[in-house]
């Protein structure tokens, strides 16, 4: 077990959407403030600072939470894989939570989406099988947290396409953090098919709730730590 961490790193894929990269920052902002810790949102790739040089610049003992949906290449290999200066504890992702749904419920809200109406759950998508389980317990939360049906399509990889899911009366919920290319492929599927469709998750006070639980877990020793796990 590492020391109490002292430092939050949060993790984000990046994008080459500079909008899209301000949601981690404001995210890790606020919860560090919650947290009264200091803390630096980082990227996998496309933006800096990156997080593989970030843990390397630091000894300080740190969390990290990744700000990712499920599980995939950046979680399993990416994340962990990076070598780190210091005692460095890794927080698993922040999806599937029902926090997660309970923000996108408020999107479809915001969006003018009726309760009960019919939803798709629109994900990046992945190859990964254990991000195939996590996307269909994502769709088993937000069907309960929405109190209707919900549907799943994939932007990539394994699953239908927003095109076989889609129907005027669907009201389309990006299971998506921020604004980028897979936000912009969602809305145009949305718009051809004639679908209500929500924002992004974005930086949703329940995220940073998340975020903020996430990093307290790692702190009270319930993540084990990468210098743990390889001894």
């Amino acid at each position: 077990m590492t020391s109490p961490a002292s430092r939050l790193v949060t993790v984000a894929h990046g994008t080459r959407h500079g909008p899209g990269n301000a949601v981690a920052r404001e995210v890790t902002s606020a919860a560090a403030e919650r947290l009264e810790m200091p803390a630096v949102a980082s990227y996998v790739e496309l933006c800096e600072p990156l997080y593989a040089d970030v843990v390397a610049a630091s000894d300080v003992p740190t969390v990290a939470v990744p700000l990712l949906l499920s599980t995939g290449f950046h979680i399993r290999e990416d994340i962990p894989g990076a070598e780190a200066a210091g005692p460095l504890v890794i927080a698993p992702p922040l999806g599937p939570h029902p926090l997660l749904a309970a923000a996108q419920v408020a999107r479809l809200r915001e969006c003018g989406a009726v309760p009960g109406q019919p939803v798709a759950l629109v994900a990046a998508g992945s190859r990964d099988p254990l991000a195939a389980a996590d996307l269909d317990e994502a769709v088993r939360l937000l069907g309960e947290a929405w109190g209707g049906p919900v549907a799943l399509a994939t932007l990539t990889g394994p699953g239908p396409r927003p095109a076989e899911v889609l129907t005027p009366d669907t009201a389309v919920s990006p299971y998506l953090l921020s604004e980028g290319f897979f936000a912009d492929r969602c809305r145009a599927a949305a718009a051809e098919a004639g679908a209500l469709v929500a924002d992004v998750i974005g930086p949703h006070p329940l995220v940073v709730e998340l975020v903020v639980e996430r990093t307290r877990a790692a702190q009270a020793g319930q993540t084990r730590s990468k210098r743990s796990n390889s001894s």
